[in-house]
């Protein structure tokens, strides 16, 4: 490690939730993301077990629950220096932290609110490409484009001329909506997600096209496809394609006697529909081929086919009608990982009926609802929701490409795109066989850079 500076691991070190990372320099130091545990990991004490009398600023890379989902807790334990996040990371921050709060924490609207006024007192949306001084400290910190989700960052962290680069999550190029992330200019030591780090994703040039072919598959048969997706960046990563498969397959069929351009698409989740909204209101910073398709008079996240399911009876009754109608229809629901939300009562609903489908878009992490599934026996599969089993007889797809994170190689290059090469690699966010293969790429391809794996 860099004399003078010292990197702690709060988690995201054994598997890929619970991010939270510090950057310490003589008697100050900064966090990087505060995140909630799930899966396996889920078991974990949530309050902070760590000392934070001389953290003087928390950064946030981006907004998913398993980045930020510690940050009540944080401020509870007695942080009260500021946050730094991107722009759209300032928007959309508040929507997810009162929906994780409502579910594992309080109800009481007063609390909630109490917490969320005091979130706003704390933020400090930053521009990306802005070095930003962190008060009481000498580290100054600068967010660049991550391409995970919308406003999702790396962040550099400057230190009496050291670099310490956090990639947060990072994203693959050619992502709907996102401008792809560009290495940084220089780097000491590179702290690395390895997420995917020992495998490459499908190309995402033709990922649109295996998506219509699993759709199709799914509904020659009647039955409905259930896609779980996280509320934020899945849903509408899916939302782009669906419009543009509808914008160019119209009239062909996506099932028997139903065109795309009939297809009804339900998302399921009035966080993802609070979201989706957020988004559009940041076509700023969308990429300039989703900025060229509005200015063509499309609409990529709220086109006509779309039925947006709020209330929980009106939820009620989509599964129950979805269940008895057979009707060809795409769901989206949360949660991604099948761990919660409205996509459980889908499952329990639609999973014993052969004629069902279930589609996967992204990764499913150990212990979760969604692996099992995905790893399930197909002659007598089963999975636990609520405490009961349910028997898979649904067909299950996996369609890859539409991960929101970087594949083995899009982490090399990252890597490798760094000139000269980092002295230091450190691996984190992945589970052992990923960072181990992502390791071994690594020290073969920057012979001169330490690559180690995050304790």
């Amino acid at each position: 490690m860099t004399k003078g500076l010292e990197i702690l691991h709060h988690g995201a070190v054994n598997g890929v939730t619970g991010s939270c990372h510090e950057l310490r320099a003589g008697d100050a130091g900064i966090l990087i993301d505060c995140g909630l545990f799930q899966g396996l990991e889920g078991k974990r004490e949530l309050a902070i077990d760590f000392d934070i009398a001389h953290i003087k600023a928390l950064v946030v890379t981006h907004v998913h629950i398993d980045h930020v989902g510690r940050l009540p807790y944080l401020m509870a334990a007695g942080f009260n220096g500021p946050i730094y996040c991107s722009q759209p990371s300032a928007l959309l921050l508040p929507a997810m932290l009162e929906d994780a709060l409502k579910i594992g924490f309080t109800r009481n609207e007063q609390l909630i609110n109490r917490v969320l006024k005091l979130l706003a007192s704390r933020l400090r949306p930053l521009p990306y490409n802005q070095w930003q001084p962190v008060e009481g400290s000498n580290i100054a910190i600068r967010l660049q484009r991550a391409g995970h989700i919308l406003g999702s960052a790396y962040v550099e962290c400057e230190v009496a001329g050291q670099r310490v680069v956090f990639s947060g999550d990072l994203g693959a190029p050619h992502s709907p909506l996102l401008v792809s992330p560009a290495p940084p200019e220089r780097c000491h030591v590179l702290v690395l997600e390895s997420t995917y780090g020992d495998k490459n994703h499908e190309s995402r040039h033709d990922r649109r096209l295996r998506l219509k072919a699993a759709v199709e598959h799914a509904l020659e048969d009647g039955g409905t496809l259930l896609i779980p997706a996280f509320s934020l960046g899945r849903t509408q990563d899916l939302l782009y394609e669906l419009e543009s498969l509808i914008a160019e397959f119209g009239g062909q069929q996506a099932a028997p006697g139903l065109p795309w351009n009939e297809l009804e698409v339900v998302v399921d989740s009035p966080l993802a529909a609070n979201f989706t909204q957020l988004y559009r209101e940041l076509k700023p910073f969308w990429n300039a081929e989703a900025r060229e398709r509005v200015s063509e008079g499309r609409h990529p996240l709220s086109f006509e086919q779309l039925t947006v399911v709020n209330s929980h009876n009106d939820h009620l009754n989509a599964v129950g009608y979805l269940a008895r109608s057979h009707k060809p229809c795409v769901v989206l629901a949360g949660s991604g990982m099948c761990a919660g939300g409205r996509v459980v009562n889908y499952l329990k609903a639609l999973l014993n009926d052969p004629r069902n489908d279930v589609l996967f878009v992204g990764y499913q992490a150990e212990g979760t609802p969604g692996r099992d599934i995905l790893d399930h026996d197909p002659k007598g599969g089963w999975v636990e929701l609520d405490g009961e089993r349910y028997h898979i007889k649904a067909r299950v797809h996996q369609v890859s490409g539409y991960s929101a994170h970087a594949g083995q190689e899009d982490l090399i290059n990252f890597a490798t795109g760094i000139a000269p090469p980092p002295r230091q690699i450190r691996l984190i966010h992945g589970e052992a066989n990923a960072k181990a293969a992502l390791q071994a790429r690594l020290k073969e391809l920057l012979p001169e850079t330490e690559v180690v794996i995050g304790e």
